[in-house]
């Protein structure tokens, strides 16, 4: 299976958790016998390379210096990790399998490529806007919210870290429960069920 993972962190870029969550999963899922390209943000080091764990990273810069706010800085850095998406797949022979998503930052990049190119994603769910900024009904906030509900809305399937996770994402977004599965990190099935949401989502069939 070839995989490309979109997360606006990544080693050595570390923000929060998500980055060292997404780094061990690669390396996890390498492990595993997939191939796996990140996608990622890094305004010091770009291009492509290899990890020691075997995973190549794809780190892209935004264009634009000057921001207004997070929402101008997210969009315009999308048409690079859409750039990068659709470079990866045409490096592969067209040989992708899907798309993991992490967070809603690069879910218009997902979505493009998974309309243009007609390749499944996954919205794997960190954090909601709703529990971010509780309460918050800004247009920034709504816009944040609208990006969300779009990425659930395409997703082939949706992950979440915990069953409280879960009932959150049905409650506040209204996505079925079966489109949802719950892959948490702490779990000893944790890879295995991942794999599974994969092999769910392209289809239950690698590319040919």
């Amino acid at each position: 299976m070839r995989v490309v993972i979109f997360c606006w962190e990544y080693p050595p870029r570390i923000v929060g958790k998500l980055a060292d969550y997404v780094s061990n999963l690669a390396t996890q899922l390498v492990k595993n016998k997939v191939a796996v390209h990140v996608v990622t943000y890094n305004d010091v080091m770009t291009g492509i390379s290899e990890e020691a764990n075997g995973v190549k990273v794809f780190r892209v810069d935004n264009p634009v210096r000057t921001h207004v706010n997070l929402l101008t800085w997210d969009l315009t850095l999308n048409q690079e990790a859409e750039r990068a998406g659709a470079s990866i797949y045409y490096q592969l022979r067209r040989k992708v399998d899907l798309i993991d998503v992490y967070d809603w930052h690069f879910i218009p990049a997902a979505v493009t490529i998974k309309n243009a190119l007609g390749i499944p994603y996954v919205y794997s769910v960190d954090s909601l806007e709703d529990h971010r900024s509780p309460g918050a009904d800004a247009p920034f906030n709504m816009a944040i919210r609208g990006i969300e509900w779009l990425g659930f809305f395409e997703a082939q399937k949706v992950t979440a870290k915990s069953e409280w996770m879960r009932s959150e994402i049905v409650r506040l977004y209204k996505v079925p429960a079966e489109k949802i599965a719950v892959t948490s990190p702490t779990a000893a099935s944790w890879v295995k069920d991942v794999l599974a949401v994969y092999k769910s989502a392209s289809g239950g069939s690698e590319a040919q």
